[in-house]
């Protein structure tokens, strides 16, 4: 049974930091791209960003660059996003997504975020 669970979101002041985990389970989580996105109320889904089977590569939205950072541990299965400078545009349900050329993606159900003082 493929599993992504997301974890660490809540509610955080702005300038203030996160970290998101999703844990993977059920399918080969080295071989697949990994990605976070995120919802805001009312908005379209948005790619944040991405990282490589191995990590050697990351991509970064505009609104996030220089205060998100993706990484990634394959023996836990593991991806993260650290999230710093949180600013309340920030506010969204953030979605961890596994992305393969060949087999089939998988979501997981999402972690709310909330940036307010």
């Amino acid at each position: 049974q493929v599993q992504l669970v997301e974890s660490g979101g809540g509610l955080v002041q702005p300038g203030g930091s996160l970290r998101l985990s999703c844990v993977a389970s059920g399918f080969i989580f080295s071989t697949y791209t990994m990605n976070w996105h995120r919802q805001a109320p009312g908005k379209e889904r948005e790619l944040v960003a991405t990282i490589t089977t191995t990590g050697a590569n990351t991509r970064y939205a505009d609104s996030v660059k220089g205060r998100f950072t993706i990484s990634r541990d394959n023996a836990k299965t593991t991806v993260y996003l650290q999230m710093n400078s949180l600013k309340p545009e920030d506010t969204a349900v953030y979605y961890c997504h596994a992305q393969h050329l060949q087999w089939p993606d998988y979501w997981g159900q999402g972690t709310p975020v909330t940036v307010s003082s």
